[in-house]
C-alpha cells in the first residue's frame, strides 16, 4: 500500500495553492467576495496589505495562504511577525524571560495555526524552524528569501518600521501586511499609524496591492458590525 500523500494530487498543480486540498491543512473557504478577492491579489503579488477593520479575516485568511505556500512548497519558511506595541499595557511587567512575554501578545498567530494545522504539527513546524514567530524589531538586518512573511496587525508599526519591512523582501518571497489603521495603538488619532502612509506610498506600484475591507466584510457577531459603524460615525463628526 502506498504512503498517503501528505501534499496534494498533481491534477491540482495548476490551481492556485489556496484552491489545493492538503491534507494537513484545515480547508478555509472565503466568506465573502472580497475575502476571495484577498486570497487571489496575495497569489498574484509579491507585497499585499490588507487593510480593514477586525473581524474580516485579514490575519486569518493570510496565515490560509501561507500554510498552503508552503505545503506547495512554493516558499520554505513562515515568518509571521508583530510590532511590540501592546493595547494599554507593557510587556516589561509581564512575568518570565522574552518568550513567555510574548506568547500572550502572540497568542491570536498561534490560535489561527493550532485551528488550521493542528497543535502538534504547529508545534513542529515551529521547532524545526519552518514557521518563525517574533517581534518586528527581529526583522531588522534581515533579507528573506524563498520566505512567506506576514506581518500582523501592521496599525501599531510606524511609517519606518514598515520601509524596513517592506526592504526586507528578497527572491521568492511575498508579503502580507494586515491591519486596521482605525485600532492604532501608536495614538488615538489614525494618521499616527504608518499603514495610512505606505498605503499612499506604494498604491499603483508593480506587484503591489492593496484590498480595502470594510464593516460588511466582518464575519464576527452581527454586533461587531453595529460598533465598528458606530465607531466610525464618532470618528468623522469628531474629525469635522
Amino acid at each position: 500500500m502506498g504512503k498517503k500523500n501528505r501534499t496534494t494530487p498533481r491534477n491540482e498543480s495548476n490551481k492556485p495553492v489556496t484552491q489545493r486540498d492538503f491534507s494537513r491543512i484545515n480547508k478555509v473557504y472565503p466568506r465573502n467576495a472580497n475575502q476571495e478577492k484577498y486570497l487571489k491579489t496575495i497569489e498574484e503579488n509579491v507585497i499585499t496589505i490588507g487593510s480593514g477593520p477586525a473581524g474580516s479575516g485579514k490575519t486569518y485568511l493570510a496565515v490560509f495562504a501561507a500554510l498552503c505556500h508552503h505545503w506547495a512548497k512554493e516558499t520554505k519558511r513562515l515568518i509571521i511577525t508583530r510590532p511590540a506595541v501592546e493595547a494599554g499595557e507593557k510587556l516589561g511587567f509581564l512575568p518570565g524571560d522574552l518568550d513567555d512575554k510574548l506568547d500572550p501578545y502572540m497568542r491570536p498567530i498561534y490560535d489561527a495555526l493550532y485551528d488550521q494545522i493542528g497543535l502538534s504539527l504547529a508545534k513542529e513546524k515551529i521547532e524545526r524552524g519552518y514557521i518563525e514567530i517574533a517581534p518586528l524589531a527581529y526583522m531588522r538586518g534581515r533579507t528573506f528569501n524563498n520566505c512567506f512573511i506576514l506581518l500582523d496587525e501592521a496599525q501599531n508599526a510606524t511609517i519606518e518600521q514598515l520601509k524596513m519591512a517592506v526592504t526586507r523582501v528578497g527572491e521568492n518571497c511575498k508579503l502580507v501586511i494586515a491591519g486596521d489603521p482605525t485600532q492604532s495603538d501608536l495614538g488615538y488619532h489614525k494618521r499616527k499609524s504608518g499603514l495610512y502612509v505606505l498605503e499612499e506610498i506604494v498604491e499603483g506600484l508593480n506587484n503591489v496591492a492593496i484590498v480595502k475591507f470594510d464593516k460588511s466584510d466582518i464575519v464576527r457577531s452581527p454586533v461587531v458590525v453595529d460598533i465598528v459603524a458606530a465607531f466610525e460615525e464618532y470618528e468623522n463628526q469628531n474629525e469635522n
